[in-house]
C-alpha cells in the first residue's frame, strides 16, 4: 500500500476529533448518511463476523425518547441525526464489543471528515439498555449500548454541569519501548 499525497491532513484531521454535543438544526443530507453508512459497512471486525445492524434516527421524538434513557444523554434530543449500533449478542459479546468501538470511532473519523461533528451516547445499565431497546424496537436478544449522534456541531465544549478536563498526557508518559517502562526505543 502507498502512503497517500496527503497523509500528514489525514493524520491531522484525525487529531481533531472530538466528541460534540451540541448541534444545530440543519438536517445531514441522505448523500453524507449514505456515507456514513457505507464507511460503517466497511468497518473491520473480528473474523469478518461484521456483527452489526445500524438503525438511523432522524425522527425528533425517538431522538427526545433516546435521550430519556438516563440523565447524561439528553443532550442527543438536539441532534439532527443519530445511528444507533445494534450487535448480533450472545457469547461473543467481548469480541463484538471491540467491533463496536471500531466502528463507533470511524463514524465519528468519517463526520469530521465530511465536515459534521459527532457523539457518542452510552445507554447505561441493563435496564437503560433494554429501555433504549424498546425505544428502538430491538429485540431483547440483541446488544445495543449506544449511539452515535452525528450533525453539525455549535460547539465541542462540553455542555454537561460537570464536563471533564481536555487535552492529553505527553508521550513520554504513555509510551515503553518493547517491556513496559522502558523509555529508550533503541533498546
Amino acid at each position: 500500500m502507498t502512503a497517500l499525497s496527503n497523509a500528514n491532513e489525514v493524520t491531522e484531521a484525525m487529531r481533531k476529533v472530538r466528541q460534540s454535543r451540541q448541534y444545530t438544526d440543519q438536517p445531514v443530507s441522505d448523500n453524507i448518511l449514505n456515507e456514513l453508512l457505507t464507511v460503517a459497512q466497511w468497518t473491520g471486525s473480528g473474523r469478518n463476523r461484521q456483527p452489526w445492524h445500524f438503525i438511523v434516527i432522524n425522527d425528533k421524538e425517538q431522538l427526545r425518547a433516546v435521550s430519556q434513557v438516563r440523565t447524561p444523554i439528553n443532550w442527543v434530543a438536539d441532534a439532527p441525526l443519530a445511528i444507533a449500533i445494534v450487535l448480533d449478542g450472545g457469547e461473543r459479546d467481548v469480541s463484538e464489543a471491540y467491533d463496536e468501538g471500531r466502528v463507533t470511532e470511524r463514524l465519528m473519523i468519517a463526520a469530521h471528515v465530511l465536515g459534521l461533528a459527532g457523539g457518542v451516547a452510552w445507554f447505561g445499565d441493563e435496564s437503560e439498555q433494554a429501555a433504549a431497546k424498546e425505544v428502538l424496537g430491538i429485540s431483547a436478544d440483541r446488544t445495543a449500548r449506544s449511539v452515535v449522534t452525528i450533525g453539525y456541531s455549535t460547539t465541542s465544549k462540553d455542555p454537561r454541569p460537570n464536563p471533564t478536563t481536555g487535552g492529553r498526557h505527553p508521550l513520554s508518559e504513555i509510551v515503553s519501548y518493547g517491556k513496559m517502562g522502558n523509555s529508550n526505543p533503541s533498546s
